[in-house]
């Protein structure tokens, strides 16, 4: 047997590929099959199954193009309720793999149709769990997406609830050499406190893992759903879009036009412009939205455009424009492209340059707006007069940014506050400034 991790770095994200005599089981794939399909053939097996251990919230999986694409069997827990074909599983179910079984442990809370999947090696010994959201290293799923996404809704009290239970009664029962292929880590908004570690054991989970150490149920409700990060606006959708099964990931890309930086764009669509900051504070489409194609692209686009919202997309070259429409793809947003295309040539606005020296000798002749997160800014605020707006929220509460002076805009580290600064500056009647990296001197000095 072969468990083989495949990471998205932008969305941390892990699916895996279990190899078995030439059989192989697909758990929660990414959008794009290719790795999968290329690693099936490059072992020269054959992909039978792939198992979904819920309908995810954050990216957008190839389930479906993998089954019309090799046959292979979708499995989903009973609760999920989807139309696509598919074999639904229960607690206890066993799928086999070559010489191994996985066998299906109920496990909610992060979902109320999570389930956990414990991998038996050849001798038929309890070898791992592939775990989705329930078990990560050094957290377990947030309990509040499900509140009104899905055909099954439950509280955040509820889940989190459910999630005590689930710990107790079946991650707590297991053998503490099991290893645990969780299908998220660091930087992932399904927890609020996951491990770089890709991977780990359930003894080290019962030592370390916070969830483990809470064995009053109140307490434990309260802990979990304490300081949860905010959810971008994209989650619900792809919960949908999950159980409806997605567009093929190729054919949906090609479908997105390819146009002239001299076309005329619609009025009243937003335009994404993900080129640096650097680029965009030099000449932009007036009204543009600055999301540099960073790490985080695919979350900052989701969150700061709604789903449905359709929007162009400008990329520094056309060599970018599969590259950019695949990340976008992430997330089901390519569907909502007008159009991609490089800058405009003409007809673009420059931002205004910002006076560093006399914003440190008179800030009081500034409006400071910080867009961090409210776990950031419920730490300490960098500068104590400042308005917090947390980015995602920016556009819609961009009546609350005060006016009457100058405004600059800052983060932790500047590539937030550039892009609140580009959102302003196509809204607001006032100088826009973005006070970038340079955040970090006056941090420093707090």
């Amino acid at each position: 047997m072969e468990i083989k991790q495949f990471y998205d770095d932008n969305l941390a994200h892990a699916s895996y590929a279990i190899l078995s005599k030439g059989e192989i089981a697909i758990i929660d794939p990414a959008r794009d099959p290719r790795p999968y399909l290329d690693y099936a053939k490059n072992n020269n097996g054959k992909i039978i199954a792939v198992i979904e251990t819920h309908p995810h919230a954050d990216f957008v999986s190839s389930h479906l193009e993998l089954h019309k694409k090799t046959g292979a069997d979708i499995y989903v827990g009973k609760l999920v309720g989807v139309e696509y074909p598919h074999k639904a599983v229960d607690e206890g179910d066993e799928i086999k793999i070559g010489d191994i079984k996985i066998e299906v442990v109920n496990t909610p809370g992060h979902s109320p149709d999570s389930i956990t999947l414990l991998i038996k090696d050849e001798n038929g010994q309890d070898y791992a769990i592939a775990s989705g959201d329930t078990l990560f290293v050094g957290d377990v799923g947030r309990p509040d997406l499900r509140e009104s996404a899905g055909n099954i809704n439950q509280k955040r009290e509820e889940l989190a609830g459910s999630m005590f239970e689930t710990v107790q009664t079946k991650l707590k029962k297991l053998s503490d050499n099991i290893l645990v292929y969780p299908a998220h880590g660091a930087g992932s908004l399904c927890g609020k406190s996951l491990s770089d570690a890709r991977f780990s054991t359930i003894g080290a989970e019962k030592k370390d893992n916070y969830a483990f150490q809470i064995n009053n149920k109140e307490e434990f409700i309260d802990a979990l759903l304490e300081d949860q990060p905010f959810i971008p606006a994209y989650f619900g959708y792809n919960v949908e879009l999950n159980r409806k099964g997605a567009p093929d990931f190729e054919e949906s890309i090609k479908a997105v036009p390819r146009i002239s930086n001299e076309s005329e764009l619609k009025k009243g669509v937003p335009v994404v412009d993900s080129r640096s900051k650097d680029k965009f504070k030099a000449g932009h489409v007036k009204g543009a939205i600055n999301i540099e194609k960073s790490l985080k692209f695919e979350t900052w686009l989701g969150s700061i455009v709604k789903p449905g919202e359709k929007f162009y997309l400008i990329c520094d070259s056309e060599n970018d424009f599969d590259m950019m429409l695949g990340r976008i793809a992430k997330i089901g947003y390519e569907v909502n492209v007008e159009g991609v295309l490089t800058n405009p040539s003409s007809g673009l606005v420059k931002s205004k340059e910002f006076d560093i020296e006399d914003f440190r000798k008179h800030p009081e002749k500034y409006n400071i707006v910080d867009v961090r997160n409210q776990s950031e800014t419920k730490q300490g605020l960098i500068f104590n007069k400042a308005k917090t707006i947390p980015l995602h929220e920016l556009r819609k509460r961009i009546n609350e940014v005060p006016k009457d002076k100058p405004v600059v805009f800052h983060c932790a580290g500047g590539g937030r506050g550039a892009t609140a600064a580009s959102i302003a500056e196509g809204e607001l009647d006032a100088d826009v400034y973005d006070l970038g990296a340079m955040v970090k001197d006056f941090a420093s000095k707090k």
